[in-house]
């Protein structure tokens, strides 16, 4: 359990992948590695290594960076869905997560008793989500098809009503993994909104997301990760800044490779 006020405590967090449970496997590349000719390409690959840090109860901390940084697997790791290869995690309260977005509704049923099945989950009373129902429905607003099939939604749907469900109830902890840019600019505006009065009512998010304009104004903190590892921590404003800057220097170079690329030879 986190202490001191905390609602999230990290320590010396790693997860470590096995490729080889990643990677396609096929017959030729089977005989290849036998014969020692793939000997030398990893076969486990560290997606984060050395991750420490903490969130108090009342925080609303940002996570940045550029794709394959290791943003997802931190929050897989502080909903409990990954088990840390080394170091630990300890959450204080109930945690609410959206990392899934209504991956895991069950397909042939509706979407009002989806509703249920995920308040069961967790861990909401009957009368509880029977109170909650209409205003989940109505956040959602996906009008008649709240009693259709969850098949027949699209990813955009799902994802409204996973939202609505997750944040019916203010949990201890809400982890969301960039759903805030999720269906129309209203809905758009109503899901900030929502997390807004989350953020108000002193519960501890962590969010990834790359709306930075959404860091700055509404976190309290910002972690930039980079190649698994935190590379800053600080005010949003400085870190956003700071991953600002690392993006141009990043896209500086691959634009003055590609010059020296094609640009001709010199003459002999």
């Amino acid at each position: 359990m986190g202490t001191n006020g905390q609602a999230v405590d990290v320590h010396d967090l790693g997860i470590l992948y096995d490729l080889r449970l990643t990677r396609r496997t096929t017959l030729k590349g089977s005989l290849a590695e036998m014969f020692g000719r793939r000997q030398d390409r990893p076969t486990h690959f560290w997606a984060l290594r050395h991750i420490s840090f903490a969130v108090d109860h009342g925080e609303s901390l940002a996570i940045i960076g550029p794709n394959g940084a290791g943003k997802s697997t931190l929050l897989l790791a502080l909903a409990g869905i990954l088990e840390p290869s080394e170091g630990r995690v300890d959450v204080s309260g109930r945690v609410s997560t959206l990392l899934t977005l209504g991956a895991g509704f069950e397909m042939e049923i509706s979407g009002r008793d989806n509703i249920a099945l995920a308040a069961a989950f967790l861990g909401i009373d009957r009368r509880t989500i029977t109170d909650l129902t209409p205003s989940i429905i109505e956040f959602a607003d996906i009008g008649p098809f709240i009693d259709a099939p969850v098949r027949t939604y699209s990813t955009g749907m799902r994802a409204r009503l996973g939202f609505s469900i997750a944040t019916a109830v203010t949990p201890d902890i809400l982890l969301l993994d960039e759903v805030l840019g999720t269906g129309d600019q209203d809905f758009r505006a109503r899901s900030q909104a929502r997390i807004r009065e989350l953020i108000d009512r002193a519960k501890a998010i962590v969010l990834v997301t790359h709306d930075l304009s959404f860091v700055t104004e509404f976190c309290n903190r910002a972690i930039l990760l980079e190649k698994g590892q935190i590379m800053h921590e600080g005010d949003p404003a400085g870190t956003v800044d700071l991953y600002r800057d690392r993006v141009r220097q990043k896209k500086a170079l691959l634009e003055s490779e590609a010059r020296r690329f094609a640009s001709p030879p010199p003459a002999e």
